[in-house]
């Protein structure tokens, strides 16, 4: 922190001076200590949770049949690993989620850009999907269950509806948010469609895409879990919920810890590919500044 102290010379008027703090003087110990706590305080506060919940569970003061230890869950998601039983439930969800983000994302971001680069489009087409975009989204699994049958289809179509509405309204407001200015320079220089894309859209509107598109990875996992306990049969959410109905909670909760995991790993390799695909914008964008 910079200290300004008032200092006073014999016969003269008081002067401010300025003295530069450990920030200025040394930014990367500072950013390293900051960056140190950060970790500490994310690691620190679930452990604290997790022992918590282990003593309870110990102590008795809450039903393990109903709340399991976590060194039960983590034995008892060890050992379904091994034998090779939880795989076949986190890949049929993993393949749902990557298949149904990827139509999603592709299908918003196109409309999204077409939507904020034509306003007639955008008049025509935003009544429609507003009104769609309140509809809860497993209210349509009725739907998609007619239109495809049982399957893998209703459950990828679920997720692609999901994810396309958060991309959809992330890229329209970052194109219509382009500066005109940014526009106006790309036809003096006679940009073609195509060099006006590269070159003035794209990189203006990239940064506030990839957050909606990192909340639209979140969601999703949340989309295909609660699809897959009403009709699947199998996957993370059928697990749990199957898990549940025979009161293995044990195995309940294993299927929960899968799924929190999927859904950070996933929600991470996306921020991580938007600070790659956008070097010039600020660095954990949606997270916040440190």
């Amino acid at each position: 922190m910079t200290t300004i102290a008032p200092e006073k010379e014999p016969g003269k008027e008081s002067v401010l001076v300025r003295r530069p703090g450990p920030e200025e003087l040394h930014p990367s110990r500072t950013h390293r200590r900051r960056r140190a706590l950060q970790l500490s305080l994310a690691v620190a506060v679930p452990l604290v949770l997790l022992l918590c919940w282990q003593l309870a569970a110990a102590q008795g003061w809450i039903d393990d049949r109903v709340y399991p230890a976590p060194s039960t869950i983590l034995s008892d998601g060890w050992d379904r690993a091994a034998a090779g039983d939880l795989w076949p439930d986190v890949w049929a969800t993993l393949k749902r989620v990557l298949a149904g983000y990827a139509l999603g994302t592709a299908a918003g971001y196109l409309l999204g850009l077409l939507m904020g680069s034509l306003s007639l489009v955008r008049a025509a087409l935003e009544p429609l999907l507003d009104a769609l975009y309140v509809v809860p989204k497993l209210a349509l699994l009725p739907v998609f269950l007619n239109m495809f049958g049982l399957g893998e289809g209703p459950q990828i179509a679920l997720v692609a509806t999901t994810v396309f509405f958060f991309v959809w309204i992330s890229t329209m407001s970052a194109v219509i948010a382009i500066p005109s200015g940014h526009r106006d320079a790309g036809r003096v220089f006679g940009a073609s469609p195509w060099q006006m894309f590269r070159h003035v859209l794209l990189p203006a509107s990239l940064p506030s895409v990839l957050v909606g598109a990192r909340i639209a990875a979140g969601v999703a996992v949340l989309v295909i879990v609660a699809s897959e306990q009403i009709a699947a049969t199998n996957g993370l959410g059928h697990l749990i919920f199957d898990s549940r109905a025979l009161f293995q909670n044990d195995v309940m909760f294993v299927g929960i810890v899968c799924v929190a995991i999927l859904g950070v790993l996933f929600s991470e390799l996306i921020r991580l590919l938007g600070r790659l695909l956008t070097p010039w914008a600020p660095r954990d964008r949606g997270r916040g500044q440190s």
